[in-house]
């Protein structure tokens, strides 16, 4: 099983379920992050080479919680926010 960073969505929002694979062997499979729904703080206009991680980091005060950002701004995949001239910034929780 893998580890994951104790601020991790995973740790957070997704549980486990356990199930049968092809071959007949039980094995432990991770459930989707089901993310609350956040308040949005404002809206941030990108700089040149400016990272989501850069703005978690800055906004969240962890640069792990970039896939808050992506998750703010409906982005399933963070590359996807890459060319955003702004992007909405999630308040901080916790």
């Amino acid at each position: 099983m893998a580890t994951f960073d104790p601020k991790s969505r995973y740790v957070l929002y997704a549980g486990t379920e356990v199930t049968t694979d092809r071959r007949g062997r039980q094995v432990v499979a991770l459930t989707p992050a089901e993310v609350p729904d956040q308040v949005e703080l404002g809206q941030h206009r990108k700089k040149n080479h400016q990272r989501l991680d850069h703005l978690a980091n800055y906004y969240l005060k962890d640069a792990t919680g970039f896939w808050r950002i992506a998750e703010a701004n409906n982005a399933l995949l963070p590359d996807a926010l890459a060319e955003a001239d702004q992007v909405a910034i999630p308040a901080r929780s916790r």
